[in-house]
């Protein structure tokens, strides 16, 4: 391979649609560039380094699971974000042949958020359902926007530690996540100047995954209810929300934003992010 290119690593990999959004923008930008799917398993991980490594083609890769933590001591430097957050999901290669890892699921994460995060608000709270590596991400972002979390994992004792690291401070909260399966009846207060999200960041409701619990009582009026599963891409959480009178965000918008931060690192220039709308109707087809 002659041209610049890139790929998307992880096992399983064929579900990506990191492919398909990136040579999207390639083809609407003229860049005579590939990126591929590329099933990497956790044996072949260092392997796979080591070769791209050597060639001057190719730009880097972003990494999914079960990659995102077990990549870092493979790399030459790391990005402050991305080792406060403790995961990789991007590496990039220099001229030099170094690879750099960064994270980019806090900012990707973050940008279907804009709008609402400019406003001030007497209070942000979380409640956020999954403790694995999207939700370190999650949660570093959030924490730094001024949130209080409530972070939900069939191990509290785990969602306490990554709180400890990531967000301590006697405001934010471990629970079971079985917590939010049956109904409350819990009294939310006045909500007027508040911003509520409710975020599942973990692989419940994903297709081949358990559905995910969750009983809308627990969602305080006008919460923000956002999904990062993207297949299904409306999930059962999304539609019951929907039903409800919630506004939704899905996993698309985090993806696409996570992966125009990676596009202009691999490729050195920025996203047609004017085209938007027919990207998504090309990944929802």
């Amino acid at each position: 391979m002659t041209s610049p290119y890139a790929d998307v690593i992880g096992d399983p990999i064929a579900q990506s649609k990191s492919p398909a959004i990136h040579n999207f923008w390639l083809g609407k930008l003229g860049i005579d560039a590939q990126y591929r799917a590329c099933l990497v398993k956790s044996d072949g991980l260092a392997d796979y380094l080591a070769q791209r490594r050597g060639d001057p083609h190719w730009r880097g890769c972003n990494v999914t699971m079960p990659h995102k933590q077990a990549v870092m001591p493979l790399l030459d430097a790391i990005a402050p974000d991305a080792f406060r957050i403790g995961a990789v999901n991007t590496v990039v290669r220099g001229s030099d042949g170094a690879l750099t890892g960064l994270n980019t699921d806090a900012a990707g994460f973050l940008e279907p958020l804009s709008e609402a995060l400019a406003r001030p608000h007497l209070y942000r709270m979380a409640r956020i359902l999954g403790a694995g590596g999207a939700a370190r991400a999650i949660v570093a972002a959030l924490a730094a926007q001024g949130f209080t979390i409530v972070l939900a994992a069939r191990d509290p004792a785990k969602a306490r530690a990554l709180l400890n690291e990531l967000a301590p401070g006697p405001d934010n909260h471990a629970v079971d996540i079985a917590h939010f399966a049956p109904e409350t009846d819990f009294a939310f207060d006045d909500r007027a100047g508040l911003l509520d999200l409710v975020v599942n960041a973990s692989p419940l409701g994903m297709a081949g995954q358990p559905p995910l619990r969750f009983d809308f009582s627990h969602a305080p009026p006008g919460a923000l209810i956002y999904d990062i599963v993207t297949h299904p891409l409306v999930t059962p959480f999304l539609i019951e929300a929907q039903q409800r009178g919630f506004a939704t965000i899905d996993g698309l918008a985090m993806l696409i934003g996570q992966a125009a931060v990676a596009f202009e690192q691999f490729f050195g220039q920025p996203a047609p992010r004017e085209f938007d709308a027919e990207l998504r109707a090309l990944l929802t087809a």
